[in-house]
């Protein structure tokens, strides 16, 4: 589900996370690379992944990559899936 479907789409990061938490979700999955220089992740109970970026056609080709880190991810982890390298 995305923030906006649930209505959350005005909720600051740290209130989203404690929204998140409080609702039963395991994973937070943003784009938001800043995340965990913004919040204190530490003793969270759900885990963060982060994707390479928030649009499609540069997230698209990590989509096995993002569901196996989302597949193996643990509560209280933190994941950044690094942006493709260039030559």
């Amino acid at each position: 589900m995305r923030a906006a479907e649930l209505g959350w789409e005005e909720l600051s990061n740290g209130d989203l996370i404690a929204s998140a938490e409080s609702n039963g979700f395991d994973v937070l999955i943003t784009a938001d690379r800043n995340l965990r220089h913004q919040q204190n992740l530490t003793g969270r109970k759900l885990a963060v992944v982060v994707l390479p970026s928030g649009r499609w056609p540069k997230v698209k080709p990590f989509v096995s990559e993002i569901a196996r880190v989302v597949d193996a991810v643990v509560r209280g982890e933190y994941v950044e899936i690094p942006p493709a390298q260039t030559p």
